[in-house]
């Protein structure tokens, strides 16, 4: 699972935003209908096979309504995105770590947000493998993966600008987290090992020239 733009459309309510009142819980609701629907569609019948009124149709909910809280069904496969997103922009608001003076700094920095990550996208591993295995079966999915996963360099990029880090550093910085991300994804034998093969990808840059 890779990160990018967020899953949520102007006027919905996230997963993440505290369900207050009854008009929200019953949109967390709603928006969770669907993502289990499509779930669920996806997994009898195919991606391909699967249209947005047969998502809304499986929810008991309008088509408006679906198109209230995602673009396409493609969002759908991706909806568990804006969460990873605002685990990132919350490393960004901690303003009690300060600007990255070197790219060694920098990277030491942003390796613990990459293992966050992982430890998040895989606190459910059943549902991280359907996933994955249902991106890897379709070209569209696996290019709006390849977005949204160059996102998340943008996106650990700013954590680094808002500290105060210079921009080139925190673009090289972003740019080799990234490339850790994706080498820990490449060498897991399964999902349970992304934390650690994150976590080794990181000691491997970061004694690089060093022996």
């Amino acid at each position: 699972m890779s990160l990018g733009s967020g899953c949520a459309y102007a006027g919905s309510v996230t997963p993440e935003q505290a369900p207050d009142s009854l008009i929200q819980r019953k949109q967390l609701r709603a928006r969770q209908r669907i993502i289990d629907a499509a779930d669920e569609l996806f997994a009898r019948h195919g991606y391909d096979a699967v249209s947005v009124t047969d998502i809304a149709a499986r929810a008991e909910v309008g088509r408006t309504t679906f198109f209230r809280y995602f673009g396409d069904k493609t969002e759908v496969v991706f909806a568990k995105e804006q969460a990873l997103l605002d685990t990132i922009a919350s490393a960004g608001a901690d303003d009690t770590v300060g600007a990255a003076s070197d790219h060694r700094e920098a990277i030491e920095q942003l390796r613990p947000i990459v293992l966050r990550l992982f430890a998040q996208v895989t606190d459910d591993l059943d549902a991280y493998q359907h996933h994955t295995d249902l991106v890897e079966k379709h070209l569209e999915l696996r290019a709006r993966e390849a977005l949204k996963t160059q996102q998340l360099a943008s996106n650990l990029t700013e954590v680094l600008r808002s500290r105060g880090t210079a921009q080139t550093i925190a673009v090289f910085a972003g740019q080799i987290a990234l490339a850790c991300y994706e080498t820990a994804r490449r060498r897991a034998r399964t999902a349970a090992d992304l934390v650690s093969e994150s976590s080794a990808a990181f000691d491997e840059v970061l004694t690089l020239g060093c022996g």
